[in-house]
């Protein structure tokens, strides 16, 4: 187990494009790399007008914190218009998907558990 503390800077976490969403990318903020045990700690940068595919992992949940911008989240059949403050969750096995419904970048925070094997399957 991590026994030591960790400060890092998002600049210094390089940045991957995510699977089948052009404008759409994720940094792992702390992980393995890190040698955390538990959790993934990510964000996702969403571009004006980007979005990632509808998509969705049957054994995995998500903790995830709106940090800027406007987002539409589809979580099954539910719609919501997320915004800076708003914490979501996301149950395992539900499809979801995300759009950058604004002018300026979507920043939000998603953390997963570490440790569960999961595929993301596309729809």
């Amino acid at each position: 187990m991590q026994k030591t503390p960790i400060v890092i800077h998002e600049r210094d976490i390089p940045r991957t494009d995510v699977a089948n969403s052009p404008g759409a990318v994720i940094q792992v903020l702390l992980g393995p790399e890190q040698d955390m045990p538990r959790f993934y700690t990510r964000m996702f940068t969403l571009a004006p007008g980007a979005s990632i595919a509808r998509h969705g992992h049957d054994t995995i949940e998500h903790e995830q914190v709106m940090l800027e911008g406007r987002m539409k989240l589809t979580v099954g059949d539910a719609v919501f218009i997320v915004e800076p403050g708003h914490a979501m969750y996301l149950p395992p096995g539900v499809a979801h998907s995300y759009e950058n419904v604004g002018d300026t970048p979507v920043r939000f925070i998603c953390c997963i558990p570490s440790g569960i094997p999961y595929t993301t399957d596309f729809f």
